[in-house]
């Protein structure tokens, strides 16, 4: 059996994923540099070319939202789980589908260049402050998933070449934080386009080759594909059963449900996602865009449920647990068994870009949030110019990048999927609630519009720091203390519905103090509906 410390590839592919994912980088970095805002103008560093297709924005929304965590974590999490990692699969498309439907079109009408605008245009009070809670929710949120994508290049490095050495993962860390704050300090939106778009290309080509492979070995028979997989993963029948991993207990039925709430939610109210929902400048190539969102992400969900199967019926569940307890040696274990270093390598390197390029929209949509919600509108109340607030938004990008390493370097061991879920769960608890309320909720104001973005944020960590997440778990940041009292690892199914009841409550509370002004609320309808000229 491999074990972790040996790593699961040979000196070759190392050394080609090396020079593959060098190649990568160097290429586009310079598209970056090539696209970059040619003059100081802020709407084209936040938003970029507006006039792109529909094709190109649905690729970069893929591009924007699958992480290493779809490629490496959910591939795992079938091979392991069975059924429950399928059902996981499922949570993340219909996730797609609640922006689609619900918030989209109506944001894009009203927003300009981040959600502040948004909040700004809405209420008749408290626009300065609303606009700080947000602009510290979205600084939590992206350096949470930041982190991730960090710590992920240390766990994806670990499988080359075993427990890596405080220095190698300092500059392992250093190396993909720098590239990233390139990314997104010098390219803008631009830049930061042209590599989704890239990264998504070579994503959908990776996993679905890969795919037709799995499939071509067990001659084009989904249930031959499903039965050696249940062969082969020591438990039978039950791996195409519910229950294996969730379905144990109530407690965990109902952390698979706040899981489940969370991405389903939360993916509505990333602020990434939401900048990029504000690119487009029709509506129309808006809607076109997420349907093919949609449609990009199911194929790459569908051919993470393949592979993860895949994994389970030609390497073996045991070899895989083995390897990584949490399962993100699959599809790398799996790609050597099918294509050798060769394929081992391409995969390799497509996971430490796709690490890249959400890292990119992360950083860019912190650094634009700081600059033009907090400096921009609340420190200079509107009276900056646009050069000086690009100045800030790319000094921003650099503050958050190193912020980011440091804290990736602190918490090396940290699991890369909890910190993500966490990012989701405070974006569905503080954020979404924020959106529903100012685009579809008349009574909304200032007082509900601070509750909701700091209860929310407030009541979703302070249950993450009580739950198995922290302590009392083996897999635990304490194992060994014993202080968590909320049983479920995602807070979701709690701070999600506490969220939109602190909405309420600050929204009843201000109305006791002062009069409701509904003329606001009636120009905004206006122009969510019919949108604004430009």
């Amino acid at each position: 059996m491999v074990t972790v410390s040996q790593g699961i590839v040979d000196r070759f592919s190392l050394q080609l994923t090396f020079v593959l994912f060098l190649s990568v980088v160097v290429v586009t970095l310079f598209m970056a540099l090539l696209t970059a805002p040619q003059r100081d103008e802020i709407s084209e560093f936040y938003l970029g070319n507006r006039t792109m297709s529909p094709l190109r924005n649905g690729l970069a929304m893929c591009g924007d939202y699958v992480s290493a965590a779809t490629l490496l974590g959910s591939t795992g999490l079938v091979a392991l789980t069975g059924y429950d990692g399928l059902l996981y699969l499922g949570g993340t498309v219909v996730a797609w589908m609640t922006v689609l439907l619900l918030i989209a079109e109506p944001l894009r009408r009203a927003g300009k260049f981040t959600l502040g605008d948004t909040l700004a245009l809405r209420l008749t009070r408290l626009q300065r402050p609303a606009r700080l809670a947000l602009a510290l929710c979205t600084l939590v949120i992206t350096t949470l998933y930041l982190v991730a994508q960090l710590v992920g290049s240390i766990a994806l490095l670990t499988q080359f070449t075993g427990e890596p050495s405080p220095a190698t993962r300092t500059l392992c860390v250093i190396v993909i934080g720098t590239v990233v704050i390139v990314y997104a300090a010098i390219g803008g939106m631009p830049g930061a386009t042209v590599i989704q778009i890239i990264k998504a290309v070579m994503l959908l080509a990776g996993v679905t080759v890969t795919a037709v492979m799995v499939l071509q070995r067990y001659d084009w028979n989904p249930g031959t594909l499903l039965s050696a997989a249940a062969d082969h993963s020591g438990t039978g029948a039950r791996f195409l059963e519910p229950g294996l991993r969730y379905g144990a207990s109530t407690t965990s039925k109902l952390d698979f449900f706040s899981l489940e709430l969370a991405i389903v939610l939360g993916l509505a109210a990333l602020p990434h996602v939401l900048m990029r929902l504000l690119a487009p400048r029709k509506v129309d190539v808006l809607r076109s865009s997420l349907v093919w969102a949609v449609g990009l992400v199911g194929l790459v969900c569908l051919a993470a449920g393949i592979l993860g199967l895949g994994a389970t019926a030609v390497v073996g569940r045991e070899t895989i647990a083995g390897t990584d307890h949490k399962g993100d040696a699959a599809v790398l274990l799996l790609a050597n068994a099918l294509g050798g270093g060769i394929l081992t390598a391409l995969l390799s390197c497509l996971a430490f870009v796709t690490l890249l390029a959400v890292a990119a929209g992360l950083t860019l949509a912190a650094a634009s949030s700081l600059a033009h919600d907090v400096y921009g509108e609340v420190i200079r109340r509107g009276r900056a110019s646009e050069t000086e607030e690009l100045t800030v938004a790319r000094l921003s990008a650099v503050v958050i990048g190193v912020l980011a390493m440091l804290l990736a370097l602190v918490s090396w061991g940290a699991n890369t999927a909890t910190l993500a879920f966490l990012a989701f769960a405070i974006a569905a608890s503080a954020i979404l609630p924020t959106i529903v309320y100012t685009l579809f909720w008349r009574r909304f104001t200032g007082e509900g519009a601070l509750l909701s973005l700091c209860g929310g944020l407030v009541c979703s960590v302070l249950l993450v720091l009580f739950s198995p997440v922290v302590s009392a778990a083996p897999g635990s940041f304490y194992p060994d203390s014993d202080f968590a009292w909320f049983p479920l690892q995602n807070p979701g199914i709690v701070s999600i519905p506490a969220g939109f009841l602190f909405g309420w409550l600050g929204t009843v509370l201000g109305e006791r103090r002062r009069p409701r002004d509904d003329t606001a609320y009636k120009e905004f309808e206006v122009r969510m509906l019919v949108g604004a000229r430009e």
